[in-house]
C-alpha cells in the first residue's frame, strides 16, 4: 500500500496542485503555479525516505510552502466581499494542502499527531490533495459555469458549498467519532455527485473535441463508483457491518480519484481553457468539421462553459 499511497500523492503534489492554481487564477497564482514543482519536490521525495531527521526536514519544507498558500485563502475572501459558492470552494482547495503537508510532517517523524496511527495520518495526505484541494477546485469550477444557468444553478452552487462543506465535516470527524465522520461522507458524496451529473450533463457537451469530452465524461463516471467505495466504508466504520479494508480502498478509490477524477478533470479543464483563450483571439477563425466546413456552433455550447475557466480571481470569486 505505501509505495501506491506514495506514487498517488507524488502525482497530486507536482501535477495537480499546480495545473488547479494555474485554473484558480491564472494572473495572480501563474509565478506559485510555475515555482510549486520546486517547493512540492522535497515534500515528494521525503515519501521514499525512512522516518527520520532528514525525511521530517524536507516535509517541513513542503509544509512552509503549503502554509504560504493557504495564508492566500483570507485575503480572497476578502477581495471578493462575499461568500459565494465558487469563492469558498477556492479557499477551501488553498487551505486543503496544508493539512495534507501537517499530517506528512507528522508522519514522517513518526510522531502519532492528536493520537492518530502512522497509518492514517499517511492517508490523510492524499485525502486532502484530492478529496480537499482536487474535489473542492473543480466543485467551483463547475459553479462558475453553469451556476447562472436556469435548471441547474442551485445543484451547482449546493455542490459547491457541500463538497468544502463535507471536507471539513470529515475533518472534524476525526477528531470526534466514525458516526460525525459518516456524516461529513454522506454530506461530501453528495456534493461530488452533483458535481459528476453536472459536469456529464451541462459541462461535457460544451468540451470541442472528443478528447476533452472522454476526459469530462471518465471524470464523472469515476466518482460515482470512488465516493460509493468511500460511503461503503465511513458506513462499515460507524456501524461495523463488513467493509473494505484501508489497504483496498487505497487501491480503488484512491486510485480512482486520483487518476480517474483529479487528474482527468485537471487536464480537461486546461483543455478547455485554452479553446476559450484561442476563441477570444482577434485573429481566431472558426473550426471546421471533418468535411471542411466551417463549425458554426453558438458559442454558449462550444466557448462558453471553456471560458469560465480562465476567468480571473475576482471574476470567479463574485459570481452568483
Amino acid at each position: 500500500m505505501t509505495v501506491l499511497v506514495n506514487m498517488i500523492v507524488t502525482l497530486g503534489m507536482l501535477y495537480v496542485v499546480p495545473a488547479g492554481l494555474r485554473l484558480i487564477d491564472p494572473a495572480r497564482l501563474l509565478r506559485t503555479a510555475r515555482l510549486w514543482p520546486l517547493a512540492a519536490a522535497p515534500g515528494a521525495l521525503c515519501l521514499w525516505l525512512p522516518r527520520g531527521t532528514s525525511a521530517t526536514a524536507l516535509a517541513a519544507l513542503y509544509a512552509a510552502a503549503c502554509l504560504a498558500l493557504a495564508a492566500r485563502a483570507p485575503a480572497r475572501l476578502l477581495r471578493a466581499r462575499s461568500l459565494t459558492p465558487p469563492a469558498i470552494a477556492v479557499a477551501t482547495a488553498l487551505v486543503s494542502p496544508s493539512i495534507a503537508a501537517t499530517a506528512l510532517v507528522a508522519e514522517r517523524a513518526g510522531y502519532r499527531l492528536f493520537g492518530f496511527d502512522l497509518d492514517i495520518l499517511a492517508l490523510t495526505v492524499p485525502h486532502f490533495h484530492f478529496a480537499g484541494f482536487a474535489a473542492a477546485l473543480v466543485a467551483g469550477l463547475v459553479c462558475r459555469a453553469v451556476g447562472g444557468r436556469a435548471g441547474t444553478g442551485g445543484l451547482a452552487r449546493w455542490a459547491a458549498y457541500s463538497v468544502p462543506a463535507g471536507t471539513l465535516l470529515v475533518l472534524l470527524g476525526y477528531f470526534v467519532d466514525d458516526w460525525a465522520e459518516l456524516l461529513g461522507a454522506v454530506v461530501l458524496t453528495g456534493g461530488m455527485w452533483a458535481v459528476a451529473l453536472l459536469t456529464w450533463r451541462e459541462v461535457r457537451p460544451a468540451g470541442a473535441d472528443r478528447t476533452t469530452r472522454t476526459l469530462l465524461a471518465t471524470s464523472a463516471a469515476v466518482l460515482v463508483a470512488t465516493m460509493l467505495l468511500a460511503l461503503w466504508w465511513a458506513v462499515g466504520e460507524a456501524t461495523g457491518i463488513t467493509h473494505p479494508t484501508l489497504t483496498w480502498m487505497a487501491a480503488t478509490h484512491g486510485l480512482g480519484n486520483a487518476l480517474g477524477f483529479a487528474l482527468c478533470s485537471v487536464l480537461a479543464w486546461r483543455r478547455l481553457a485554452t479553446d476559450a483563450r484561442t476563441a477570444d483571439r482577434p485573429d481566431h477563425r472558426p473550426r471546421t468539421t471533418t468535411a471542411g466546413l466551417p463549425d458554426h456552433r453558438p458559442r454558449t455550447t462550444a466557448t462558453a462553459t471553456a471560458s469560465t475557466s480562465t476567468s480571473t480571481s475576482d471574476r470567479m470569486e463574485t459570481s452568483p
